[in-house]
């Protein structure tokens, strides 16, 4: 009895109803002709939602769909929507990861040059653990020039660069559309900034509109290697020499997945793709976790040196997320053995993640920003060679406090990427990874990828740089400074306790100029700098 009055439990019971209704359905059919014209299309419905069910009861992959056919689907349905019903009905205006709904708030209207003005108050908890203020002055400047410079290039630099204090972080052609690519050079170049190539390559979209570029080579030297994917320093420097190129950028590791690599298969290398990258189309299209062109500090410096070589005397540099303290001290120690020099050192941040990762990368693995560009500008000064090296910070860098805060601990500019894909109409829709990006930035599907209309999205690029260095200029002024390079640890403080405050002064100390060079007896560095060793990225002794 109780077999017989399974179709008729709770889990059942909407496959019963669909087989019911359809036999029932076709028999009224059946007996009377003339109302088979109205039952046809129900016929149809019920008839594919009974088969849906037996087919639920069949599959093996879902557990939950053989105990519950067809009503089952509902929940697969409500987890997909789940990101979009959380954002736009439960999140408060400071919840959202990665970004909170206020900072992508932010973005939009400075990037369409709308109303940007809070009322009411701050919704910050000023006395939460954490909490991080900027210092104002009671003598505050006249409105600063909002077009805030910096060169980039060493002694050895015979083509130093003036960039902007905020400009667009390495993101890839191929991670990003077509149109995408197009619209953040184009934005570039009518606001005098920067853009990053990533290390896909130059492609014809980053051309196409001639703003200035960094391009970055990765451990897959796209657009410069063999076909055995080794370094090609021909090809290097026939790109290099193109005048659009303003600096030429190592890429060590990033924020996202330090110490990981990347495989494009070879199914979604087109010919467009290969041709860029200078990979076949046959092949899966790798990105190796560490580099062939060189294995130790002192090749790493050659590397770098011979990069400014071949590019023409073009600022050379590399970009890195910190991971053992001793790596990045024995690069400073091949600089000292070697002479060589980079005219610029980016620091990614974990908390850095265009790129998708492994969740245990993403959340675990790597040195924040903060601390990675706190500890490389004191390891600069610690060897005597900070006054020609300068320092970008990439990681969640969105707002002009973020840039206030990073230059204040040592970075002399800031990069943004995710902060420009807002500015296209990124929605954190957190599908980048799928080429189903609901704007079209992340997506090489040209029947999404259309629905980035360019001309439009230059403006809001273009909009949303200068209404960031607007605001910065008036945080600048407001503190009493001239120059964010003014900027200092003592003028900012973050609450330890609810009762406590420390200067960032006191949170962020900095060494001597050569202290490293004389023996320091700072914790953060002294064993570190013992450990380190020019020859090797593994630890001395």
């Amino acid at each position: 009895m109780e077999t017989l009055m399974i179709p008729f439990s709770p889990r059942f019971i909407v496959l019963t109803i669909c087989g019911v209704v359809t036999a029932s359905l076709i028999g009224i059919g059946i007996v009377d002709h003339k109302v088979l014209d109205l039952v046809v299309i129900p016929i149809l419905i019920f008839g594919a939602l009974t088969l849906l069910g037996f087919r639920d009861l069949t599959q093996k992959s879902h557990a939950v769909l053989r105990n519950y056919p067809i009503s089952a689907h509902l929940r697969f349905l409500l987890e997909e929507i789940r990101p979009e019903m959380r954002q736009y009905f439960f999140e408060s205006e400071k919840d959202g990861m990665p970004f909170s709904r206020d900072t992508r708030a932010v973005i939009y209207q400075r990037a369409k040059m709308v109303l940007d003005k809070r009322p009411f108050g701050t919704q910050e908890d000023v006395y939460r653990e954490g909490y991080e203020w900027m210092h104002h002055s009671v003598a505050p400047k006249v409105h600063a020039d909002e077009k805030f410079r910096v060169t980039i290039g060493g002694p050895d630099c015979a083509k130093p660069y003036s960039a902007s204090v905020f400009n667009i972080s390495a993101m890839s052609f191929g991670a990003l559309s077509p149109n995408a690519v197009r619209a953040l050079n184009a934005g570039a170049k009518k606001g005098g900034f920067a853009h990053d190539t990533g290390e896909g390559g130059v492609s014809p979209y980053h051309r196409e509109n001639g703003g200035d570029l960094i391009w970055e080579i990765g451990s897959g030297y796209f657009g410069c290697r063999n076909l055995d994917g080794s370094f090609n320093p021909e090809e290097f420097a026939r790109v290099a020499a193109d005048d659009q190129i303003k600096m030429v950028e190592l890429k060590v590791s990033q924020g996202a997945k330090p110490g990981h690599g990347g495989v494009l298969p070879a199914a979604k290398v087109s010919e467009e793709i290969s041709k860029i990258r200078g990979v076949a189309m046959d092949e899966d299209c790798i990105s190796p976790a560490s580099h062939r062109a060189f294995s130790t500090p002192l090749e790493m410096m050659a590397f770098i040196g011979e990069m400014r070589r071949l590019s023409g005397g073009k600022p050379a540099g590399f970009k890195l997320c910190i991971g053992h303290p001793w790596e990045f001290l024995a690069i400073c120690k091949a600089m000292l053995q070697t002479g060589i020099y980079p005219d610029f050192i980016v620091v990614d941040g974990n908390e850095g993640g265009t790129g998708a990762a492994p969740l245990e990368f993403m959340d675990h693995l790597g040195m924040p920003m903060r601390e990675g560009v706190n500890f490389v500008h004191n390891a600069l000064v610690g060897i005597n060679a900070r006054g020609r090296i300068r320092i970008g910070a990439a990681g969640k860098i969105a707002t002009a406090f973020d840039m206030a805060r990073a230059m204040a601990i040592g970075a002399d500019w800031c990069n943004s990427a995710r902060g420009f894909m807002f500015s296209l109409g990124c929605i954190q829709s957190l599908s980048c990874h799928t080429d189903r990006c609901p704007t079209g930035v992340t997506t090489q599907d040209p029947s999404r990828n259309r629905a980035l209309v360019v001309p439009h999205k230059i403006e809001r690029v273009y909009n949303y740089h200068h209404a960031t260095l607007h605001a910065l200029a008036e945080l600048i002024a407001a503190a009493g400074l001239d120059h964010p390079q003014d900027l200092r640890p003592i003028h900012f403080s973050q609450r330890s306790s609810t009762t406590e405050v420390r200067t960032f002064a006191q949170l962020y100390p900095s060494l001597r100029p050569g202290e490293l060079i004389d023996g320091t007896s700072d914790p953060r560095f002294r064993d570190a700098w013992a450990m380190a060793r020019a020859d090797s990225f593994s630890l001395a002794g």
